[in-house]
């Protein structure tokens, strides 16, 4: 298995600070007391933010997966299922 190319990279990294931003948002709105239905909101905003992300690393690799010339159509479609059984 390989790294994510660095492009890949770059927008996971940008997508988690956006998501690390976020949290630091709820954070201090829970400090300042705001309303639960403004804090919700934001936790959905940073779920979805960091469901993106994670979206980002299965394609990543799937890609490898798909791509690793090392194994055949079996071998690759047997691993497929296995990483979505894993991780979806």
């Amino acid at each position: 298995m390989t790294a994510p190319n660095l492009q890949q990279q770059d927008a996971m990294l940008k997508r988690l600070a956006r998501v690390e931003g976020q949290i630091r948002g709820i954070q201090a709105m829970i400090r300042r007391g705001e309303e639960c239905e403004a804090i919700a909101q934001q936790f959905a905003a940073a779920r979805k933010a960091l469901d993106k992300a994670y979206q980002e690393m299965l394609a990543c690799l799937l890609e490898e997966t798909m791509l690793d010339p090392e194994r055949d159509d079996a071998e690759t479609l047997a691993r497929v299922r296995a990483i979505f059984t894993k991780y979806t």
